[in-house]
């Protein structure tokens, strides 16, 4: 086994340096490696604290008190996390202009720690670092919004509106990000190289993109853990860690 995933890297190297246009597409596998808690593990902390869905969220205030409750509870189980080497190696290639952006299905904003700058990252599920509001769109900090929460148990409403404020993720049953998606099809239509990292490819509409970079003439490299229903129509398929398989690269 060791010997198959040596020569599976050595592949990918060479498939990196033949390629001019990577888009790295990141899912919760690449930040396991830091701390953060992916959704499916079993015993996972998401399972205790399940995001709200979107309609309770918007037409309950009570749902928006534990809503809030269960962000915070979820962000003491990995406030520590930092970028690790999977994170830095995919920042090297965009800080070298190989990838025009890198395609993120987290939330946890590892990839801007790492030093890609924020143009340069599409959330297709947004980002819990900070906090929107629903009517305006005002941003709102996790720093001031929290205090107040735990001191008033209220939920925050917008200092501009008066509208809910929720984090900017986006929840079960609301509408993806249409700019996001958007620019990473089209980054995808564009690059010839796709590379998978850390990603199961069960969220839809996400889960399209490698097969849209497979149609139109792009390699398809899946690096995960565990098996995907795309692995099949993959050019390479890596399962190892993700920061043991990017570690290995130059720079």
């Amino acid at each position: 086994m060791q010997d198959e995933t040596e020569d599976a890297i050595a592949e990918l190297h060479a498939l990196l340096d033949r390629a001019d246009s990577i888009v790295s597409f990141t899912g919760a596998g690449i930040s396991t490696e830091s701390g953060v808690p992916d959704f499916r593990s079993p015993g996972s902390p998401w399972m205790i604290n399940k995001p709200i869905p979107f309609e309770a969220f918007v037409q309950s205030r009570e749902a928006r008190i534990e809503a809030w409750r269960r962000k915070f509870a979820m962000d003491d189980h990995y406030r520590d996390a930092r970028p690790n080497v999977g994170h830095r190696a995919l920042a090297r290639l965009v800080a070298e202009g190989r990838s025009p952006a890198i395609v993120t299905q987290n939330i946890d904003g590892l990839h801007q720690a790492s030093g890609v700058p924020g143009d340069k990252v599409i959330e297709l599920h947004g980002n819990g670092t900070y906090a929107t509001c629903l009517t305006c769109g005002w941003r709102h900090e996790l720093a001031a919004i929290r205090p107040a929460f735990e001191a008033t148990g209220e939920p925050p409403s917008c200092m501009i509106c008066a509208g809910p404020v929720k984090s900017a993720t986006i929840s079960f049953g609301q509408a993806m990000p249409q700019e996001a998606m958007m620019r990473a099809q089209a980054l995808t239509l564009e690059c010839d190289l796709f590379l998978v990292v850390g990603s199961s490819l069960v969220v839809y509409p996400a889960a399209t993109l490698p097969v849209i970079a497979k149609r139109q003439g792009a390699k398809l490299v899946i690096l995960n853990r565990e098996p995907t229903e795309l692995d099949p129509i993959a050019d390479l398929v890596i399962r190892a860690e993700s920061g043991v398989v990017l570690g290995s690269l130059p720079g």
